[in-house]
């Protein structure tokens, strides 16, 4: 597990600034994870960003809200492997409405892991800056969907594969970027935050996610940028 100081150097990474809630944050490998040495920002993402380059059926403004007790899975295909995750709308019904929206209109297709953060988590989602093959490497962790969303309030606890929302400081900014947390010792950190809406968890293909956080990042001074970002190749959505 890390210790609580270097976690919370790794939350301030995932600060807006170095666009990780408006959009993410990051992780580590196999092994015992080490955490970043200095402080790093929370997940944190730009706000709503402009418009995106997603379909042209994404939506314009906030889609409605999950409806209470549905679940959902989402289905992560990268050339690492599949990634599994469990939406459940109790934990965040705003954040799982808006993330089932956009999956749906195909706006996660080709969006890259921006940020990777070892031993704490990865970042992604950002459709406007961060769509391969034309990342925009100096703006990606910046953009959004053209809107944000409402805050959901954090009822569970983060730890390993818990997928939540990415935000800015400023209440109600999340917009499409999401994290997933590599390690349980990422708790306190964010739990000290406790901002960002926790839709599920990943129930299967952590080994890809470790994977995805093993590859090589420009550390913390430069936002533990992915140098070569692994994309989202689909991201689907199906409901039991």
């Amino acid at each position: 597990m890390m210790a609580d100081r270097p976690i919370v150097a790794a939350l301030s990474a995932i600060s807006l600034a170095i666009g990780l809630v408006a959009a993410g944050c990051s992780s580590p490998a196999t092994s015992a994870p080490t955490a970043p040495s200095s402080p790093a920002p929370p997940p944190a993402a730009s706000s709503a960003g402009g418009p995106s380059t997603g379909a042209s059926t994404c939506p314009k403004a906030a889609p409605p809200h999950a409806a209470a007790g549905s679940t959902a899975i989402a289905t992560i295909t990268t050339p690492k492997g599949t990634i599994v995750i469990k939406l459940e709308a109790d934990l965040g019904p705003a954040a799982v409405g808006n993330f089932i929206a956009l999956a749906g209109c195909g706006f996660y297709d080709g969006v890259v892991f921006h940020r990777l953060v070892p031993g704490f988590v990865i970042q992604g989602g950002d459709g406007q800056f961060g769509r391969s093959p034309n990342v925009d490497r100096a703006r990606v962790g910046q953009g959004g969907p053209g809107y944000t969303i409402d805050d959901d309030p954090v009822t569970a606890q983060y730890g390993r594969g818990t997928v939540a929302m990415a935000r800015t400081s400023e209440a109600h900014s999340g917009g499409s970027q999401f994290f997933i947390v590599l390690d349980d010792g990422a708790r306190p950190a964010l739990a000290q935050y406790n901002t960002y809406a926790i839709m599920g968890k990943v129930t299967s293909g952590m080994e890809v996610v470790d994977a995805i956080a093993a590859m090589p990042n420009a550390g913390e001074a430069a936002g533990n940028a992915a140098l070569d970002p692994i994309a989202m190749t689909k991201v689907a959505v199906t409901t039991p």
